[in-house]
């Protein structure tokens, strides 16, 4: 303490004593960075951690692969002529509406899960595009897995009654339906007013809310 005493002394600088000393002590998890004068200051630690750096570089990869993935299905169903078939073309829409998740739904979700809060910063109009097509390809998709199920089962069970010409109509006719009712239930709320996707004071952006 004397040595330091004298060092202040040479230096000019006063040192604090007593319980002032021990309470301006930096603590052991601060970051503490200096002044060109040599003073020290408290700086802030790094805004990314190494885990979210892995987990976001996951997410990302995750996102191509599901994008690609999908998109890989459709080009081998467009190029190969003995995939123009029913089924396929079941298994093409929701390879379709998958393709869609992936580029226009989950890069977005990846933004607002970074996001301080989770808070939405991209604006109102964003979010209920955003929320339209989540519900929008989520549904279709589940949907069209229900369809190729279905044609499937129709095809073991009522092999006779079941001929291609009834498939090929009833292949169109589930994804006329899967789509138009996928759209119907997405924007129901913003046609309707069930609720409100975005909030401007909590910064929010979610599905409705709202029973109906």
């Amino acid at each position: 303490m004397e040595a330091a005493n004298l060092s202040a002394a040479a230096t000019g600088v006063a040192l604090p004593s007593g319980p002032e000393a021990s309470n301006s002590s930096p603590s052991p998890g601060a970051v503490v960075r200096s002044t060109p004068g040599g003073a020290a200051l408290p700086g802030r630690e790094p805004p990314f951690s190494v885990f979210t750096v892995l987990v976001v570089t996951l997410l990302v990869l995750l996102i191509a692969a599901t994008f690609l993935w999908n998109l890989l299905v459709l080009v081998t169903i467009l190029r190969v002529r003995a995939f123009h078939r029913v089924p396929h073309n079941l298994v093409a829409s929701m390879a379709v509406s998958d393709v869609l998740v992936s580029a226009l739904v989950m890069p977005l979700s990846l933004v607002s899960e970074l996001s301080a809060g989770r808070r939405w910063w991209l604006g109102r109009s964003l979010c209920h595009v955003w929320i339209s097509f989540d519900v929008l390809c989520c549904t279709a998709s589940i949907w069209n897995v229900a369809a190729v199920a279905l044609d499937r089962y129709w095809t073991i069970t009522r092999r006779l009654q079941y001929p291609l010409r009834t498939r090929r109509r009833a292949s169109a006719l589930m994804i006329a339906l899967t789509w138009a009712l996928s759209a119907l239930i997405a924007l129901a709320p913003l046609l309707f007013g069930w609720g409100e996707a975005y909030d401007a004071q909590l910064q929010r952006c979610q599905v409705s809310q709202e029973p109906s």
